[in-house]
C-alpha cells in the first residue's frame, strides 16, 4: 500500500457512477450476428467555443452534414447510433448515408449506402433520446474510414455533439446526403479542429466478431488535442493498431472528451466523468475493458488559460479524486469490466501548474501505482516524463506543456503492456 492513505469522501458536485442499464439495441435484437462497437465518441451539450468555432449552437437548416470516421472493427453489416441527448425538442432527420471515404468530403460510389430507421428513410429522435439505424450491408476492415452524411431540411435547432473531432467535418447548403462528390460540400470550420455533430456510435456485425473492446475513458489526452488533423493517430488509435498487429484484435473505443473532470460538470467539459461513466463506457457494445486518465482538469481547476472552462471552486483533494476513481472501479467489476488505471501526466511548464496541484497529481499516481484496486496500470506519466523531471519531455508536447503531439500519443500507447487489457 502506498504511505498516503486516503479516509472517504465522497465527489461534491456529481452523483456517485452506477452500473448501466440495459444498452438501447440487445446485441442481436437487429439484424444477424452479434453487434460490436466499432467507434464511438461521447456526446455533449451545445455550447460557445472558447478557442475553435462549431456548429452546435446554431444547428442545421436544410444541410447536409457530412462526417468521417476510422472503425477499429470490420465486418459484412454496419449500423449507426444517433443521439439527441441534449435537447428538449425532437430531432427531424430527412435522410442519411454511409459509405467507404474516399478522400477529404467524397464517397467511393459503389460503397454509398442509404440508412433507414425502422425502415424509413427519415426518423424522428425524442428529445434527449437516441435512435440506432437498421443494419446495412457495407463490407468493412479495421481500420477503413466510413462517411456518414445526415440530411436535416428543417431546423435543428442547437446540436447534440463532440465538440473536439481531430477530424474536419463537411457541411452543404441542400439535400446532398447521396451524393459521392464532395463538390457541394464546400463548408467546414476552421481551423479545423472538427466536431461530430449527434452522431454517437458505428457498430458492425460479422460471423467471427472480435474479442471484446477496450475503452479509453478520459479527457482530452484520450480525446487526442495535439494529435494530426485527419490522421488518427490519437493514443487510442495507435493502440489499437498495435493490438491488431500482435493477433489481439480488441476494437478501441474512444471515450474522451477534451476539457472533461472526473468529479465535477463543466460547461465546455461535458458531464462528469462519474455521471457518463455508465453510458460512455458500460453501456458500449461487448465492452471487456476500460482505461482511465482522469483527474488533472479538477486539479487545474479555474485557470484563465483553460478558457474558462474550468468553473471555479475550492482545490480538489487528492482523497476526493481517489474516491472518485475508486466509484469508477465499482461500476465497471459491477458489470464484469476490467478497470486499469492510467497515472496522471505531468503539467509542470502550463500555464495552469501550481506547485499544490502537482503535489494532488504525485499522491493519485502513487495511490493508481501502489494501492492495487485498479485490475492493472499504465504509467503513461513516466512514458510522457521518461528522464524523472516532472515535465513532459520537450519532443514529447504540443508546445503547452500538458497535450502530447503525436510521438507522444505514440509513446502513451507503447507504454501500455497489452496482456494487461486481457480479460
Amino acid at each position: 500500500m502506498s504511505s498516503f492513505e486516503p479516509r472517504p469522501c465522497p465527489p461534491t458536485h456529481a452523483a456517485p457512477v452506477t452500473a448501466a442499464p440495459a444498452p438501447l439495441v440487445p446485441p442481436s435484437a437487429s439484424g444477424s450476428g452479434l453487434w460490436h462497437g466499432a467507434w464511438t465518441t461521447p456526446v455533449m451539450r451545445p455550447s460557445a467555443a472558447p478557442w475553435f468555432e462549431t456548429w452546435a449552437e446554431q444547428g442545421f437548416t436544410n444541410h447536409s452534414v457530412r462526417q468521417v470516421v476510422r472503425v477499429h472493427s470490420g465486418g459484412a453489416q454496419v449500423r449507426i447510433r444517433l443521439s439527441n441527448a441534449y435537447s428538449d425538442t425532437p430531432l427531424e432527420l430527412t435522410g442519411a448515408s454511409i459509405g467507404h471515404t474516399a478522400g477529404a468530403a467524397a464517397v467511393h460510389p459503389g460503397t454509398m449506402r442509404p440508412l433507414r430507421f425502422a425502415g424509413s428513410h427519415s426518423t424522428t429522435i425524442p428529445a434527449k433520446g437516441r435512435a440506432v439505424s437498421d443494419p446495412v450491408s457495407l463490407p468493412t476492415e479495421p481500420f477503413d474510414r466510413l462517411t456518414i452524411s445526415l440530411y436535416f431540411r428543417g431546423a435543428t435547432g442547437p446540436a447534440t455533439y463532440h465538440q473536439l473531432s481531430m477530424t474536419t467535418t463537411y457541411r452543404a447548403a441542400g439535400e446532398h446526403h447521396r451524393d459521392p462528390a464532395a463538390v457541394h460540400y464546400t463548408d467546414k470550420v476552421e481551423p479545423a479542429y472538427g466536431s461530430w455533430y449527434y452522431l454517437e456510435g458505428v457498430e458492425t456485425s460479422g460471423k467471427r466478431p472480435p474479442p471484446h473492446s477496450v475503452v479509453a475513458f478520459g479527457d482530452s489526452l484520450t480525446d487526442g488535442f495535439g494529435a494530426t488533423i485527419d490522421r488518427d493517430d490519437r493514443y487510442p488509435d495507435i493502440l489499437a493498431e498495435r493490438l491488431l498487429a500482435a493477433g489481439r484484435p480488441h476494437p478501441v473505443l474512444n471515450a474522451g472528451i477534451g476539457s472533461n473532470k472526473l468529479l465535477t460538470d463543466s460547461p465546455l467539459g461535458g458531464d462528469a466523468g462519474v455521471a457518463r461513466f455508465a453510458r460512455d463506457v458500460l453501456e458500449q457494445p461487448r465492452v471487456g475493458t476500460v482505461i482511465v486518465l482522469m483527474g488533472i482538469n479538477d486539479i487545474q481547476q479555474s485557470n484563465a488559460a483553460q478558457g474558462g472552462t474550468h468553473s471555479a471552486g475550492p482545490p480538489v483533494t487528492a482523497r476526493q479524486l481517489i474516491d472518485g476513481h475508486r466509484a469508477v472501479i465499482r461500476a465497471a467489476h459491477a458489470r464484469g469490466v476490467r478497470a486499469v488505471g492510467a497515472t496522471l501526466t505531468p503539467y509542470r511548464g502550463a500555464a495552469a501548474w501550481t506547485s499544490a496541484g502537482d503535489t494532488v497529481r504525485t499522491q493519485v499516481n502513487r495511490w493508481i501505482r501502489t494501492s492495487g484496486e485498479y485490475d492493472a496500470v499504465v504509467d503513461f506519466a513516466r512514458a510522457l516524463d521518461t528522464d524523472g523531471t516532472g515535465r513532459i519531455r520537450q519532443d514529447l508536447h504540443m508546445g503547452d506543456h500538458i497535450h502530447p503531439n503525436s510521438a507522444g500519443y505514440r509513446a502513451m500507447a507503447d507504454a501500455i503492456d497489452l496482456t494487461a487489457l486481457e480479460q
